[in-house]
């Protein structure tokens, strides 16, 4: 299976609707680490709706199965293609260009940071591959997030989530701990997933990296990121584990420790 021709030919359909701006690929595929069983991720950014018929007959025309409509995350289709006994997984997702457009100025022209995942859309602009783009936005957008990252922005992330790491009132660590008093097993394990996520919106940012998003962010930290905290991947692996055990806050406490090294 020629998986690179198919997602072409996918591409060429959408250009030929003259309020498409740009198809990109991006995700997983596109990742400095390659995950050979995960989906392709197109992403079509158009001037307005594509609508559900042309949708469902370019999925009639190129997948074997599919499901087209779905608005649980984003606006998006998905397809599998098979070929040769060989599986091909697309997932279609639909963008408005403004949308970008907006993200760029909202973060990396005017500073402003999130609670975690700060620069992640950003990351997935970035490091998009073209498959078409008809008055070349979509690379003016790749270039101007290839600039030097934001010293301003990397201020605020910190500033913006390292406090709710341990330090303020009301802090993860804090309510990680009343939830260990309860014996509250699904609020330790999704407190200690949002301080993770603000762990590493501040670990990215100190490295001037924009962040990749939720998957295989320990090997990402590695590749990325010349600045880590010492012990950095066993202190993540045991905060993992320590979860619903008598032994989490204390893995907090060294995970967390060690930033502070490194901050500091």
């Amino acid at each position: 299976m020629d998986k690179m021709k198919l997602i072409s030919n996918i591409a060429d359909e959408f250009a030929k609707l003259d309020y498409v701006e740009s198809v990109v690929l991006s995700g997983s595929q596109t990742g400095l680490i390659n995950d050979k069983r995960s989906d392709y991720d197109m992403y079509v950014y158009s001037t307005k709706p594509i609508p559900l018929d042309f949708r469902n007959e370019l999925a009639k025309k190129f997948a074997d199965n599919y499901e087209v409509g779905n608005t649980f995350f984003e606006d998006g289709d998905e397809l599998t293609i098979i070929e040769d006994k060989e599986h091909l997984g697309v997932d279609i997702m639909y963008r408005n260009p403004d949308w970008v457009r907006g993200e760029i100025d909202w973060v990396w022209k005017k500073h402003n940071a999130k609670v975690g995942y700060t620069t992640c859309f950003l990351h997935n602009v970035k490091t998009s591959k073209i498959l078409f783009d008809r008055n070349g936005e979509f690379q003016k957008f790749i270039d101007e997030l290839n600039t030097p990252f934001p010293k301003e922005l990397k201020e605020n992330i910190i500033a913006k989530n390292y406090p709710l790491l341990r330090e303020k009132n009301a802090s993860y660590y804090e309510q990680i701990e009343f939830a260990i008093a309860r014996n509250d097993l699904v609020s330790q394990n999704h407190r200690t997933a949002a301080l993770l996520a603000s762990y590493f919106d501040i670990l990215f940012a100190i490295n001037d990296q924009t962040h990749p998003g939720e998957k295989k962010l320990v090997a990402y930290s590695e590749k990325l990121c010349k600045l880590l905290p010492k012990d950095f991947k066993n202190d993540i692996e045991n905060v993992i584990k320590s979860i619903s055990t008598d032994k989490l806050l204390n893995a907090l406490d060294k995970l967390l420790d060690e930033l502070d090294i490194i901050l500091k």
